[in-house]
């Protein structure tokens, strides 16, 4: 992307009219130039025909679209693929496609590294290096070969996404509106680990699901395996869904990663179900996968089961997640560019 333009992808309409009148150009060309992004998904400013030429080379001299194509790709034995993509702080983001029956999920990131630090993450180990911008996390689900078959999109890849409510907000607010990509916010899922003003704008200004990474219902316990229980404890994070509207179709879920030795006694499941009474949710117990210089060991799949019959019977619908992509390593935890960093992102498709 030529050096000194601002992109156009992930800017609201709003953003757009007001853009466009700035230049001298009629409110209207806003809508359009939404319409060229979102809908056509144009990759340059000369394919906006609608466009007068003379305003097509006012808008193209200081503004690019913003698309960019992922550096490299991978697939899985088991179709699953992983993007690697570049960004404008110069780092390298991960986006995963995960086919599963009729659901088409992109799973894509929203910062450079992460700031959270949770012990079991691979994404964490290699420090944070920025936000993604709303058009760079739109890129990831305009830029991917699925991406007009995607039925899903969650915001679980790499980075905290409150930690960058700001654009991922806005990002979101482009998937669902009818002047952006027009979706349900029900096929839109964000992941966070608790973060307390940008869980508060979520909660209140989308209608898009929810995933809370729990982990281990005590305060201690949660604490050792991820620093971000010192800032907005579970039960303060839980008391804001509690007041939170989750009528109609809008679903809160808790990710689980269940750990040998760590979380998954009978103690801690009486606790977690305690902790939880009152809220209409899933669990979904994710395996673990073992990340270097971590000392935590995955759970045998019949602890696992054990585990989730103790949900079961205490009246909680409890899933174990199937893991996916891990030989490309794609499956949760795993995401992280280091290895392509220091390669420069030239690995052979």
């Amino acid at each position: 992307m030529p050096e000194g333009k601002e992109i156009l992808l992930g800017r609201t309409l709003d953003e757009l009219t007001e853009l466009v009148t700035s230049l001298g150009m009629p409110r209207f060309t806003g809508k359009q130039i939404a319409q060229w992004l979102y809908d056509k998904r144009v990759t340059s400013i000369d394919e906006m025909t609608n466009l007068s030429k003379a305003n097509r080379t006012l808008l193209a001299e200081r503004y690019n679209v913003g698309r960019t194509a992922p550096v490299m790709s991978q697939l899985s034995k088991d179709g699953t693929r992983k993007y690697l993509f570049a960004v404008s702080t110069g780092g390298l983001v991960e986006a995963v496609f995960i086919p599963d029956k009729d659901r088409a999920t992109l799973c894509i990131s929203s910062q450079v590294g992460c700031k959270m630090n949770c012990l079991f993450c691979m994404t964490g180990k290699q420090g944070f290096k920025g936000n993604l911008s709303s058009g760079e996390i739109i890129n990831q689900v305009l830029s991917v070969e699925e991406s007009a078959s995607l039925t899903n999109v969650v915001y679980m890849g790499m980075g905290e996404p409150l930690d960058n409510a700001t654009n991922v907000l806005k990002s979101i607010s482009v998937l669902t509106s009818a002047w952006g990509l027009g979706w349900s916010p029900k096929r839109v899922t964000l992941s966070t680990v608790g973060v307390r003003r940008g869980l508060e704008r979520f909660l209140s200004e989308t209608t898009c699901h929810l995933a809370v990474s729990l982990h281990n219902p005590f305060h201690e316990g949660r604490l050792e395996l991820m620093p971000a229980e010192g800032g907005l404890p579970l039960e303060d994070t839980l008391q804001m869904i509690r007041e939170a509207d989750f009528t109609g179709q809008r679903r809160v879920s808790f990710e689980y990663i269940v750990f040998d030795g760590v979380n998954d006694s009978d103690e801690h499941a009486a606790e977690l179900a305690r902790l939880l009474r009152g809220i209409p949710c899933r669990i979904n117990l994710i395996p673990f996968h073992q990340i270097p210089d971590v000392p935590l060991r995955p759970l045998s799949r019949d602890k696992m089961e054990h585990f989730k019959r103790q949900l079961e019977s205490r009246g909680y619908t409890t899933t174990i997640r199937t893991s996916r992509g891990e030989d490309i390593s794609a499956a949760c935890g795993m995401l992280s560019t280091k290895e392509q960093m220091a390669r420069g992102g030239s690995a052979p498709r």
